[in-house]
């Protein structure tokens, strides 16, 4: 009995409190809301968290303006460099067809040409090297995707696959970048004509 009563007292409490009541209710806790946002502590946290989130901002612009700062000093020549390697490549193509005329073939003016571009080659080289410019060492190497290009493949007995046996065109590095790769022909493995004869005949036994 005693339970009934207290939910009927309860029943009818609510039943008392009319909408407008209700509607002054909601309203006073939306203002404690508002007044809790508009508080001093509020706004400094607030004013505290885009501070930081700037902060962070201008450090990362800081670290990119170094970043390219420091590229540009260490290879702001590098489209330049890219380009004179066409004056490496000329030479290189010069001397080949001087070399297969056979109008001057085993001349003296011919040694004194070839001697000539041998020594204009070195210089360059040279000045390249000066400048962190360096040759990709390719022949013998194992092909190295990073620093070489394959462009053909030659059949050979006495190497495995992907040792590079020629050097079409000569790669180059300026520092620790690649400024471009080596073109180059590699090794592809045939079995000797004695160990096939071999394994003929162990396979006929």
């Amino acid at each position: 009995m005693e339970k009934e009563k207290a939910e009927d007292q309860i029943k009818s409490k609510s039943k008392d409190i009319s909408p407008k009541e209700e509607k002054i209710e909601t309203e006073s806790e939306n203002k404690k809301e508002i007044t809790e946002e508009q508080s001093p502590e509020f706004k400094i946290a607030e004013l505290e968290e885009k501070l930081v989130r700037q902060y962070a901002e201008m450090e990362n612009q800081r670290r990119r303006y170094e970043k390219e700062r420091d590229d540009a000093f260490e290879y702001g020549g590098f489209s330049f460099a890219k380009e004179a390697l066409n004056l490496i490549d000329n030479l290189e193509r010069s001397k080949s067809t001087i070399e297969k005329d056979e109008s001057i073939k085993n001349s003296e003016d011919l040694k004194k040409i070839i001697n000539h571009l041998e020594i204009i080659y070195k210089d360059m080289i040279s000045i390249f090297k000066k400048n962190n410019i360096y040759p990709i060492e390719s022949i013998g190497k194992k092909l190295d995707p990073n620093l070489h290009q394959a462009m053909m493949e030659i059949e050979d007995s006495d190497n495995e696959n992907g040792v590079i046996l020629q050097e079409i065109q000569k790669g180059f590095m300026i520092k620790d970048r690649l400024l471009r790769p080596s073109l180059v022909a590699v090794s592809k493995k045939v079995e000797k004509k004695e160990e096939n004869k071999e394994k003929m005949l162990k396979k006929s036994e």
